[in-house]
């Protein structure tokens, strides 16, 4: 038996919804993988600004060209995507 916990989900806000509707595939695929790692451990990213250490919730997972802003919801046990940024 394993101890392994199942993965956080990923829900987007209206803004992160509206950038994936404009991502090219490719990225759209990148987002799922660096969701899927970020679910699985959300504290695998470093915070969003090191220097607030009340907001040690709020990461930022880059890969490549993209970015993916995130709120740990600890009592919902998701993760939120605030922003996403695609350099491409």
């Amino acid at each position: 038996m394993s101890d392994a916990q199942p993965p956080w989900p990923a829900r987007l806000s209206p803004q992160a919804a509206g950038t994936v509707k404009e991502l090219p595939d490719h990225a759209r695929e990148m987002l799922r993988d660096v969701l899927d790692i970020a679910g699985r451990d959300p504290w695998s990213f470093p915070p969003f600004n090191p220097r607030d250490p009340e907001g040690e919730d709020v990461r930022s997972a880059s890969v490549g060209q993209l970015t993916a802003v995130y709120w740990i919801n600890r009592p919902a046990g998701r993760l939120y995507v605030v922003d996403i940024v695609w350099l491409g």
